[in-house]
Order: C-alpha cells, then structure tokens, then sequence
C-alpha cells in the first residue's frame, strides 16, 4: 500500500507533524494511531473468521489473498507449488554460470551488406512523361 512512499516524503511527513501538532501532541497522536489500526486489523480478523464459519468445514483452508487477480491466474496457470511443465528439473540440471563461460560464442548466421541500399519496393506500373499520379477521393 505504501511501497511507492520514498524516503524523502517520509522525512517531509514525520516533520510536517512535529510542526503541525507539536512535540507534546505527538506521542499522544502515535497512540491513537496505533490504537486504531490494531482494532482495524482485528475487525478484519474477526470477518475473515465469521466468513470462515459460515461457508463451512470445507473452506477452513481458504487463503483470502487467493481473491487477488493476479495470484488467482497465476495459482490457476501453475497449480499450488507445482511445477506441470519440468521448469525445476530443467533449472537444476544446467549450471547457467559454467554454459555461460564455456561455451562456444554465437557466430552470425546471416550477412548483411550495407554497402548499397536495399531496392525499392515495386508500387505499381511506372507513369509516362507528364502522366498524372491516379487519384483516389475516398483515400484522402
């Protein structure tokens, strides 16, 4: 929720409160506000469990961070710590560092020559001396 919140503006807002509310507020104000996301963090608890209940025995596993986007497609693509395409096994039996600095070096397949440029592209039937272009209305 906060990951983008640099260093700075945390600096910015711990002395945009000391000036606003003061040194003797300020310790009192850390209180309150840890007071309330405690009761905030064991409301949401407290709903996670009644939810739990109430959907019954066979959910008492269910992960509700599961209800994110992106990990629902990814738990779905690649199963619950499976892993159904090898990528493990592949992983573990190549040394990447060892392919890297021994291995031959990629040699071009192909040529190219840039001495002289490539032919232009045939658009159509070349135009008489004085011959105009066609002309389409619609086109334009």
């Amino acid at each position: 929720m906060f990951g983008d919140i640099g260093g700075l503006e945390v600096v910015t807002i711990v002395v945009m409160a000391i000036v606003i509310f003061g040194p003797d507020k300020l310790p009192k104000l850390i209180q309150d506000t840890m007071a309330f996301v405690r009761k905030i963090r064991s409301f949401a608890d407290s709903a996670k469990e009644d939810i739990r209940s109430e959907l019954g025995p066979e959910f008492q596993n269910f992960d509700f961070e599961d209800l994110n986007p992106k990990t629902f497609v990814r738990k779905q693509l690649l199963g619950d710590g499976e892993d159904p395409l090898g990528l493990k096994d592949l992983k573990d039996s190549v040394d990447l560092k060892s392919a890297l600095n021994g291995g031959p070096t990629p040699t071009p397949t192909a040529s190219v020559d840039f001495s002289k440029p490539a032919a232009p592209a045939n658009a159509g039937p070349a135009l008489a001396a004085g011959e105009r272009p066609p002309f389409d209305p619609d086109a334009t």
